[in-house]
């Protein structure tokens, strides 16, 4: 690498200052020479590198090098496990420091919404917990190799539909807790280099373009100190970006917008010196990546094909295991049923396919594994044109023969590629009716099932009552049929857990009927109760809950204890004991509620979580700390976070709904005191820590302790009811002395 450079913004001319805030071309910066600034390059990410040989174009029609297809996040956020996840962001680092990549565009930690969602498979999570110690997990690993992470997309992008101009129209406490807590989270903890802004509108205002959003939120207030890259495309109005703190836009737009740029400062619409600003964070950046050692190459493919493999078994998720049919005997006779055993779906449709060193599929490594027999029919196709009545009946008869004549059945269903990708929103979350035509044609010969489901995004399960063990295992890379037959076979002993909710029918979801929105506008209207909150607020049922995932050995929690750091975070302890004959890891999850709550809040929410592995017979204490920023709620009338004091449940488990433990701990809360006006209400004004005692000792005086009379008109405003409960002049005296503190 090259000596890193000492300009900065002072050093260059104004057009020099302007075209370093747009790309070169699809993926790489604008270099000055004069001054030792280098090009960068940048690509696609998150779960491999997407480095394009040649001419390079944003949909991806060039080819990519080769690289490792690690699983995508759908997959890797079931491991709960943050050190995998680092491990992952390292490999990825390496990739790209081995091919001189400055900066990687990932993690995706957008939150899923609704299941609907086409770039599902990319985010991590409903819960903004677990998208943000995932995410910050990755891009501490990215980091650790002198290559850039951008985390994407800032902010509140949720879907793909109309996904470049619509409005997400959100409340501001459900989008700081939700929305923004995750991305808060891995800012703070790991600082991105880069965070890429989104495309859509927040509350009206582009992402690419908002000061609150990028200057205000994310760099006064979470002190992120790199440079926010636009997604490619999400550009409306480059000059205000500038001032907004946007510094990059990409892909290049071949000068004009830099001309834009040199106009408006030139005629005063544009301040030079926030111009100054970007440019200075932009040769920043170069000079991160000159300062990156050199990277030790080749590529050690075997390696972090292993890697892959491990990270594909640890996400799959084990939902049933009816009768201990799993793990399956490699002495069984096996009919592997299904086209996705052969052709792996392993990936994303979209800017973020990976072309993988190698691909393993389900059918060669069961066939690896299992020495009793293995017969295989395709059942179904999984291309876009729908095959001929002849032709899928053939299959069908093909398959229900191979599986009578089995002892046991492992099916592969899953969401065909063309069903669900980057840049349109799905319709429903049914699998394919010839696939659920196959499996009930194969109950009938024979009911020993393992289903293995190939999706990126969660479907319907309405068979869940009728086959004994179904393994979730989502979009797994490139490594995915090795993980799923060690999952199947026992090697590997399942610890994944549901990411997110599987809901009994699409109409059970949160956001549905008012996602995707109309008209430019999608109204956020469930608020905070995303996710498992809806459902637990509700009390309704689903397929299988948030947190949710078997083992083939067995787990016992014993009593919680909880203490209180001199910071206000709460350590929690739990002993946990490995009851059955193998080693295994279990996701131990802490889940707080806030019974007496001033505000609104869900039966419970995930605050901190813990992947630990325990031999068989052995006890792990678990210690797990809850951050006290953690347990905040954002107050609206003051803007800012508060923690209410009270009583507080923490509640122990394993999913959302399989609490094993919990215990009270109280906290001390902050005290929230609003202006005092004429219009605060009696009850706000008994709370003001100045006339708060003096005006109550007023109102016992000439009423007594009369509650009833204050719950009845506590809430009114106190320039309203003249007389009471003091003369209108004393009242605006005492007011206006509350003012004056």
């Amino acid at each position: 690498m090259s000596e890193p450079t000492s300009a900065r913004a002072a050093d260059l001319t104004l057009e020099e200052k302007a075209a370093l805030t747009s790309g070169a071309d699809f993926w790489t910066t604008k270099g000055i020479e004069r001054v030792g600034i280098p090009s960068l390059m940048l690509t696609d990410g998150p779960h491999g590198l997407r480095k394009q040989g040649g001419a390079t174009d944003h949909l991806g029609l060039a080819g990519s090098i080769p690289a490792t297809c690690f699983p995508p996040a759908v997959g890797l956020s079931a491991s709960f496990d943050p050190e995998l996840a680092e491990r992952i962001g390292v490999a990825l680092g390496n990739e790209s420091a081995i091919e001189d990549v400055a900066v990687i565009l990932g993690p995706g930690i957008n939150i899923k919404r609704s299941p609907l969602c086409g770039r599902n498979f990319e985010y991590m999570s409903e819960d903004p917990i677990v998208s943000g110690v995932m995410g910050a997990a990755l891009v501490r690993g990215i980091q650790s190799q002198g290559v850039g992470s951008s985390l994407k997309h800032y902010a509140a992008n949720n879907q793909e539909t109309d996904r470049l101009r619509v409005s997400s129209d959100v409340d501001p406490r459900t989008l700081r807790e939700i929305y923004l807590r995750g991305f808060q989270r891995v800012v703070e903890d790991a600082q991105p280099w880069t965070v890429m802004c989104s495309y859509n509108r927040i509350n009206g205002v582009y992402a690419s373009e908002d000061p609150w959003l990028l200057t205000q939120v994310l760099r006064d207030e979470w002190g992120f100190e790199g440079i926010v890259v636009s997604d490619w495309g999400a550009v409306s109005d480059r000059v205000a970006g500038v001032a907004a703190g946007m510094d990059l836009e990409m892909p290049g737009s071949g000068g004009r917008t830099d001309a834009e740029i040199v106009t408006a400062v030139r005629d005063g619409r544009l301040a030079e010196s926030a111009l100054d600003t970007v440019a200075d964070r932009l040769i920043d950046l170069a000079r991160k990546a000159q300062a990156r050692p050199a990277a030790s190459g080749p590529l050690d493919v075997a390696a972090h094909h292993a890697l892959a493999r491990e990270a594909a078994g640890r996400s799959i998720v084990l939902l049933k295991n009816e009768g201990g049919i799993l793990p399956l005997r490699r002495t069984a006779n096996l009919a592997v049923i299904g086209e996705f055993a052969r052709t792996p779906r392993y990936q994303g449709a979209g800017s973020s396919q990976i072309n993988p060193t190698r691909v393993d599929s389900a059918l060669d490594e069961i066939r690896h594994k299992c020495t009793g027999g293995v017969t295989f029919a395709a059942g179904f196709t999984i291309g876009e044109e729908a095959p001929a009545a002849e032709e899928a009946a053939a299959l069908r008869e093909e398959a229900v023969a191979a599986a009578a004549s089995a002892h046991t059945v492992v099916l592969f269903l899953g969401v065909p590629a063309h069903e669900e990708s980057e840049g349109f929103d799905r319709t429903h979350i049914d699998l394919p009716a010839a696939q659920l035509e196959l499996l009930d044609a194969i109950r009938e010969v024979n009911g020993d099932i393992v289903v293995v489901l190939s999706n990126g995004g969660v479907v319907a399960l309405p068979f869940a009552d009728r086959v004994p063990a179904i393994l979730e295992a989502w979009l797994l890379g490139q490594a995915g049929g090795g993980g799923t037959a060690d999952v199947l076979f026992g090697a590997v002993n399942p610890s994944g857990r549901l990411a997110e909710t599987i809901p009994l029918r699409l109409e059970d979801t949160p956001a549905y009927g008012s996602f995707p929105g109309e008209h430019g506008h999608v109204h956020y209207g469930e608020g905070l109760l995303v996710g498992y909150r809806w459902y637990d607020a509700r009390r309704m049922e689903v397929a299988y809950p948030f947190g949710h995932g078997l083992s083939y050995t067995s787990f016992t929690y014993g009593a919680a204890a909880a203490a209180t750091t001199a910071e206000g975070d709460v350590v929690v302890t739990v002993p946990v004991t490995n009851t059955g004959p193998r080693a295994g890891r279990e996701v131990v999850q802490v889940y707080v509620s806030v019974p007496g709550s001033s505000v609104q809040r869900a039966p419970r929410e995930l605050k901190t979580f813990s992947s630990v592995e325990i031999e068989p017979g052995r006890t792990a204490q678990v210690s797990l700390r809850i951050r006290r920023a953690d347990l905040a709620y954002w107050d609206v009338r003051v803007d800012r976070w508060i923690v209410e004091g009270g009583d507080y449940v923490v509640e122990v488990g394993a999913s959302s709904r399989d609490i094993r433990t919990s215990i009270t701990v109280t906290l001390e809360g902050e005290k929230v005191t609003l202006p005092a006006t004429l219009n605060s209400s009696i009850e706000e004004m008994l709370d003001d820590p100045v006339v708060g005692a003096e005006l109550r000792a007023s109102i016992e005086e000439k009423f007594g302790a009369d509650s009833q009379l204050l719950k009845l008109l506590g809430n009114f405003p106190v320039g309203r009811l003249d007389g009471f409960p003091l003369p209108r002049d004393e009242m605006v005296a005492l007011v206006e002395r509350a003012q004056r503190g």
